[in-house]
């Protein structure tokens, strides 16, 4: 199949108008990640940030008028832009006007999974990029730290799939993330924090073994091991790592698709405005 027979979205949509761009985009990716461990993470956040607003639309990285998704409290932490425009435009030297820069965040979200030993996944290509940008849904439909297990369930929910109170942390590891995250520090919430003190660099399992050890460090994490509907899940991962890895790509696949723009939906790429942080 060729991007002649493939109009709106499919893995092989940039074959023939842009060959090189997907080794492209990973290379790019690859070199930050090398830099900075950490990016990969922010990668995969970038993009699941922004398909849960309005679709997986790139429209989390237009700043050029106010208010907008990038400026939100929910995406306050968000991080990667840098790498994206670096990808961008790496693209667009090859391939001036041709690969949406919603495909790049879907795409580098892949790539960073590989590159600290995640999974890999095909994905499909072809994604139109948004023209507008929405403060408010991002603010109502992005999941926050402090939910409980329920309204988690329901935000996933929302969006069409869920992933196949407060809780008691350990008291030395509850201790030591309030020094690091004070609930009053009024810039807090710039502060850094691993979810996985062990393994805080690479893609494993560590996640969901620190949440039988009751160190999930947000509520949001811990309620997923608290004597709820998730706990069952928790352990299967924490006993089969390839199924986590197999179920993160599948959940991955999915979200790369919500509401997408396609065929003659949204904007043309030169139609995109993405102004450098």
């Amino acid at each position: 199949m060729n991007n002649m027979l493939c109009t709106t979205s499919c893995p092989t949509f940039y074959n023939t108008t842009c060959p090189n761009a997907l080794k492209t985009i990973r290379t790019t990716i690859r070199t930050a990640v090398s830099r900075e461990r950490r990016m990969a993470a922010l990668l995969i956040r970038l993009h699941f940030h922004d398909c849960f607003v309005q679709g997986c639309d790139a429209s989390i990285l237009l700043n050029d008028t106010t208010p907008n998704e990038r400026g939100t409290l929910s995406n306050s932490g968000v991080g990667g832009y840098e790498v994206i425009d670096a990808a961008k435009a790496a693209v667009e030297r090859i391939c001036p006007g041709v690969v949406s820069c919603a495909d790049i965040l879907a795409v580098a979200a892949r790539d960073a999974s590989v590159a600290v030993g995640g999974p890999s996944w095909k994905l499909r290509l072809g994604r139109r990029d948004s023209t507008t940008t929405n403060p408010t849904e991002a603010d109502r439909d992005l999941p926050r730290g402090d939910q409980d297990l329920d309204s988690l369930i329901r935000n996933f929910a929302n969006k069409g799939r869920i992933y196949s109170n407060t809780t008691n942390l350990d008291p030395g590891f509850g201790s030591t993330r309030r020094r690091n995250c004070p609930p009053a520090a009024p810039e807090g919430n710039t502060n850094l924090a691993p979810l996985d003190l062990v393994t805080p660099n690479s893609f494993d399992n560590n996640y969901f073994r620190n949440l039988l050890r009751r160190r999930g460090l947000l509520i949001s994490d811990q309620v997923l091991f608290n004597g709820g509907s998730s706990d069952n899940i928790v352990l299967e991962y924490v006993n089969n790592p390839s199924r986590f890895r197999s179920d993160f790509a599948a959940a991955m696949i999915k979200m790369g698709n919500i509401e997408l723009l396609t065929g003659n939906n949204g904007g043309s790429d030169d139609e995109i405005r993405v102004e450098k942080i």
